[in-house]
């Protein structure tokens, strides 16, 4: 879908900060400020609702969440993560995504280190992305 802002990224088209991808599936750093420090990970196809996805696509998006939910443990030092999925009905991108949160005691909703505001600069996203993509290696 053209208009999609998360096919854009799939596409290559627009700028993400990845931190896994294969042929079924991306996830990256959600830019977005009242999400800083969210990962998302969406089907390469553009699927707007859970019921939507493809039989083929189901244990791969939820073994590639597990591993989402393990790397923020183990590569950003958080002491769980909050798992949420995502569609058209709740979310302004009508593509279906999966939200991966690092978690602290006491953090609320608000991620893992930074509270809900934009990233500082690239290089704290970057470094942030980097850090998920060495514990997903």
């Amino acid at each position: 879908m053209p208009d999609c802002a998360f096919c854009s990224i799939v596409a290559g088209t627009a700028a993400a900060d990845l931190v896994l991808e294969d042929d079924d599936l991306v996830a990256f750093l959600d830019r977005r400020p009242v999400f800083k420090g969210h990962v998302l990970l969406v089907p390469r196809e553009h699927v707007v609702t859970l019921p939507d996805l493809p039989a083929g696509l189901r244990d791969g998006f939820l073994a590639a969440a597990q591993r989402l939910a393990t790397a923020v443990v183990t590569g950003l030092g958080a002491q769980g993560s909050f798992v949420a999925l995502n569609n058209v009905v709740s979310q302004s991108v009508p593509h279906l995504h999966l939200h991966v949160v690092p978690r602290t005691k006491g953090d609320g909703l608000r991620g893992f280190f930074w509270p809900r505001t934009g990233y500082a600069d690239d290089a704290e996203r970057g470094e942030y992305a980097a850090r998920l993509r060495a514990a997903l290696q």
